[in-house]
């Protein structure tokens, strides 16, 4: 999908252009009994634009996942430790990186919407110079991998493992930020068409490049992370260029600039509170990777938990194409000036994500004996992972609701609000319950998954109150722009 062009050269995005055609028209008009169930034209308009971007984030999350899938054929303890990496690097790299790039979504959404177009490409620099900086800082805290994990009652011997993981990513974290502050530049004009490709070029090559060091170099092991790092330089590399020397751009980046400098503090103000947010969730999940490495026999429960995480997280790369779409659908119609438009379109987005939702654990269901397999070989996970299967189906039922939830609240600049309400879900509702019936009953892992569950629950249900309650007319464009 792609914004167009008028003719005075104003790029117009394809999620707002219709309805600012009509004015008088807030709902678009399709006969049939379909549209009494959903709104059919809203609904293929972020259709149009949220599958791309699920291709896209699904691509770019693979080039971890098919790193640590490699490494883990070697043994159960190289899959435990590189799953156990993969976790560390949610914890402190994705979780950090995801969550400050999504002040871009509130920020370049609602300017774009409100036709302030040189200020993305500053809001961009701003983003990246913060991302550079918090990359020095984890890639510091990486290299301590080893007695962290120790610290944290983790094997030692898996801890050793994830540690050789993590040194050799190292160069990806940088990566990474970069990446995901570019991919939210992209998105808040509605260019995701071209997305895909470019994605999907890194994840092929990668392929190549983590079996060719895998089975190439000596130890093999750490072949993984070193071409997980290079795939994710080529895929900023590839975006990079692509911003730079697209025409399409020439009012929305114009340059870098020195003046960019001057918003870095500004913009931290709502960067950190969107970092909060969405690390407080993802380490909740994460948490329970290292809580099973305190059950008994930890190498199948490390991997079991690790490999359920892994598995919501891509369940949410669906969830996220339309919490995106969700996300820039809001910020453009606050920024223009249309909530009662924004609110409508988040109520189409949540049974769009519900649908995907069901089909996804459909797929799980009837398949996840052949999922399981791309993982490990051992008979032992295969039979835990088919008993926790329903559980997680739960989870990702849940997490399709609330990852639109939170896309609108990133969308409308409330991530404050979300901070606390998943701080009060997750650790004061969810973890101890986890930790109840992990280890106080015989369920163990599957008690841990409950746990979880009830926090997802609860942050779902709250989420949802707060959004359909809110009074959408107080808001507008100006409440979340920068000032200095």
């Amino acid at each position: 999908m792609q914004a167009s062009t008028s003719s005075d050269g104003t790029v117009i995005p394809l999620l707002l252009r219709e309805h600012e055609q009509e004015q008088e028209n807030t709902k678009p008009h399709v006969g049939g009994w379909c549209n009494k169930l959903i709104d059919l034209e809203e609904a293929m308009h972020q259709l149009k634009f949220s599958l791309p971007m699920i291709l896209t984030n699904l691509f770019y999350y693979l080039i971890t996942l098919v790193s640590v899938m490699i490494a883990g054929h070697f043994g159960q303890l190289q899959l435990a430790g590189s799953t156990l990496a993969n976790s560390w690097f949610s914890v402190t790299g994705l979780a950090v990186m995801v969550g400050l790039s999504g002040a871009l979504e509130t920020l370049c959404g609602q300017g774009f919407g409100a036709k302030e177009y040189q200020m993305l490409g500053i809001y961009l620099q701003a983003s990246c110079i913060i991302s550079l900086i918090f990359s020095i800082i984890i890639s510091i805290l990486w290299f301590y991998t080893e007695h962290i994990l120790v610290l944290l009652h983790q094997s030692p011997e898996i801890a050793r493992t994830s540690a050789l993981y993590m040194k050799y990513f190292v160069p990806g974290i940088f990566a990474y930020g970069f990446l995901q502050n570019i991919l939210r530049f992209l998105q808040t004009q509605s260019i995701v068409t071209e997305l895909v490709f470019l994605s999907a070029i890194p994840l092929l090559v990668h392929v190549v490049i983590a079996y060719a060091l895998v089975h190439w170099t000596s130890p093999s092991f750490i072949g993984a992370p070193v071409a997980a790092s290079i795939s994710l330089w080529i895929s900023v590399v590839l975006l990079a260029f692509y911003v730079i020397y697209a025409k399409k751009f020439n009012m929305t980046w114009e340059g870098f600039s020195l003046h960019s400098f001057h918003y870095v503090f500004a913009y931290l103000k709502l960067a950190l509170p969107s970092a909060a947010m969405v690390c407080l969730e993802y380490w909740a999940f994460e948490i329970m990777v290292l809580l099973a490495g305190l059950l008994p026999n930890p190498q199948v429960t490390t991997s079991l938990i690790a490999i359920c995480t892994n598995t919501e997280l891509i369940a949410y790369m669906i969830t996220y194409g339309l919490s995106a779409a969700a996300s820039t659908r809001v910020s453009n119609e606050l920024g223009a000036g249309y909530p009662d438009r924004a609110k409508h379109a988040m109520k189409v987005t949540l049974k769009l994500s519900l649908f995907l939702g069901l089909c996804f654990i459909l797929t799980l269901t009837f398949g996840h004996n052949i999922w399981i397999q791309l993982f490990t070989s051992s008979s032992k996970i295969k039979e835990e992972f088919a008993s926790v299967a329903p559980l997680l189906a739960i989870s990702i039922l849940l997490d399709s609701v609330q990852g639109v939830l939170s896309g609108v609240v990133r969308g409308c600049g409330w991530q404050h609000l979300a901070v606390y309400v998943n701080l009060v879900t997750f650790y004061l509702i969810g973890l101890p319950i986890s930790c109840l019936l992990g280890f106080k009953t015989n369920l163990q892992a599957k008690g841990l998954w409950i746990g979880l569950i009830c926090g997802l629950a609860c942050q779902t249900g709250v989420l949802l109150i707060f959004t359909w309650g809110a009074k959408w007319t107080k808001l507008n464009s100006h409440d979340t722009t920068i000032k200095l």
